[in-house]
């Protein structure tokens, strides 16, 4: 069996929370078992925010906090420094550019900065920054497929925040072309889903 970690970090408002909510529930849709986990700081907006999301092809082994990781995505670089020592080596590593200014160790994992606050506005709206993101990750990964993080988003956003899908659709797409495609492949062709 196999099971894919992904360790998300930012600020609150940066949407992680949705971005580990749309991950998720991509996986679910490609009928790949999930673990969700939140993590939110002391406040809405400015503190630290994490999510955790592990897809397997069978039954999920992994707790819901991890001590090590294969990927990670990071909105911010503020709250990265206890996640860094969790991408185990020859792990996935994608920032966000605009808010990552930190070292990273790109000798020990496989580093992808993303023009993602650029790209999202590009979409329409930097607030789409995230799904931005983890369209990029999903590409250079292949953890989910395009289509399947576009139904996710599309299940996931409230509905008070409908009149964001447009531009999140056009974020996603955007990310998704954003990096090379399967440059790190979560899984193996046998393990692979269309």
């Amino acid at each position: 069996m196999t099971e894919r970690e992904v360790l998300l970090t930012g600020i609150g408002g940066q949407g992680v929370q949705l971005a580990t909510q749309v991950l998720a529930a991509a996986a679910v849709l490609e009928g790949r078992d999930v673990l969700l986990f939140g993590i939110y700081g002391g406040a809405m907006r400015g503190m630290n925010t994490d999510g955790t999301v592990v897809v397997g092809d069978g039954p999920i082994q992994s707790p819901p906090l991890l001590s090590t990781t294969w990927s990670a995505i990071a909105m911010h670089d503020r709250y990265w420094a206890p996640i860094a020592p969790k991408v185990r080596d020859g792990g996935v590593v994608v920032v966000n550019e605009a808010t990552f200014g930190a070292p990273l160790d790109d000798t020990r994992y496989h580093v992808y900065r993303v023009r993602a606050t650029e790209l999202a506005a590009q979409a329409g709206d930097e607030l789409a920054t995230s799904m931005v993101i983890v369209g990029a990750y999903a590409a250079v990964t292949g953890l989910v497929g395009l289509d399947a993080l576009l139904a996710a988003m599309r299940e996931s956003v409230p509905a008070y925040r409908r009149q964001h899908l447009e531009r999140n659709e056009a974020a996603l797409r955007i990310g998704a072309e954003a990096l090379d495609s399967l440059a790190v492949p979560a899984w193996s062709e046998e393990l692979a889903r269309p």
